[in-house]
């Protein structure tokens, strides 16, 4: 069991401050950009479903990010005593079986939230909150093995948003297009989550945590990384092409392009330069993702508006 450290006073509950930094607002964006490109690409206006698209950026951010933020940090607590203690629960800011207690009542919000929004998105917010405990309890613990952990991320923080606003921009089920863009996005994602994995390397090993750099090496992995995201979009321009969203094809084409000169650089030092592709190549990334849902929504607008 984690100790807390003698300067911290004791408490029976923890403040408001330890509970925001259990939920980690910074990691909410890569779901809420997800969800907002879903919405974009449904081609529906906000109209009289502002109500539903709101509360689907609630449920995607602050509620199933926060929630799967909440249950990696308790399961994670006797690691994070050792390698970082100044975190909330081992600092004993958290005290006791409140980050458990959070988790479940983030959980709880997340369900509720995810029923007034109808039975898919109740449906693909249930998968969500599977996969986020599924990533981090025993037994399953994905996170112990980089291809499923990675793989479970992506498409919880990408692909499940994504439909997910779609569903409740619409009301209804969205394209088989949209269905596969978000798909393909989803699977890229696991590329940028081993970009993640390089500045650990050392301690996973000592850990025992499978990470891609761990099992194959930081150059292997480094070029499986690459070759995920450059062929997920490679799927969606084909997808675009396909649909004559000609425009879109283009711009996304040019991301990648730009991506890929910087992986020529980060593929020679894969290990040095992890953190300097992460920024550059995930932000070129996510703008293709939003070129991508502009264009897919662009197309769809008249054939909405007329339904």
């Amino acid at each position: 069991m984690a100790q807390i450290p003698s300067h911290v006073p004791a408490a029976s509950y923890p403040s408001a401050a330890a509970v925001v930094q259990l939920l980690k607002p910074i990691t909410w964006f890569p779901p809420m950009w997800a969800y907002a490109c879903g919405a974009i690409a449904s081609g529906a206006g906000l109209g009289d479903r502002w109500l539903p698209v709101a509360l689907g950026v609630l449920l995607a951010g602050p509620l199933l990010c926060g929630t799967s933020q909440a249950v990696n940090d308790w399961f994670d607590r006797h690691v994070d005593a050792i390698n970082e203690p100044n975190r909330v629960i081992p600092s004993g800011r958290m005290p006791g079986q409140w980050g458990l207690a959070v988790a479940i009542i983030m959980s709880i919000l997340s369900m509720l939230v995810a029923a007034l929004l109808g039975p898919l998105v109740f449906a693909a917010a249930s998968i969500g909150l599977a996969l986020a405990w599924g990533y981090s309890a025993p037994p399953f613990r994905f996170k112990q093995n980089g291809w499923i952990g990675n793989g479970v991320v992506g498409l919880s923080y990408e692909t499940l948003p994504w439909i997910t606003a779609a569903t409740a921009a619409l009301g209804s089920t969205p394209s088989s297009r949209t269905l596969l863009v978000a798909l393909f996005y989803g699977l890229g994602a696991h590329g940028i989550l081993t970009l993640n994995d390089f500045k650990s390397i050392k301690g996973d090993r000592q850990m025992g945590v499978r990470t891609l750099p761990v099992l194959h090496g930081a150059g292997n992995a480094a070029r499986i990384a690459c070759l995920i995201m450059t062929a997920s979009q490679i799927g969606v321009i084909i997808v675009l092409a396909e649909a004559n969203l000609i425009t879109g094809a283009i711009l996304v084409t040019a991301v990648l392009a730009l991506q890929i000169l910087c992986m020529i650089s980060f593929l020679r030092d894969p290990e040095g330069k992890a953190v300097w592709y992460s920024a550059i190549g995930v932000g070129l990334y996510v703008s293709g993702m939003m070129a991508a849902a502009v264009s897919m929504g662009s197309q769809l607008v008249p054939s909405v508006a007329a339904g």
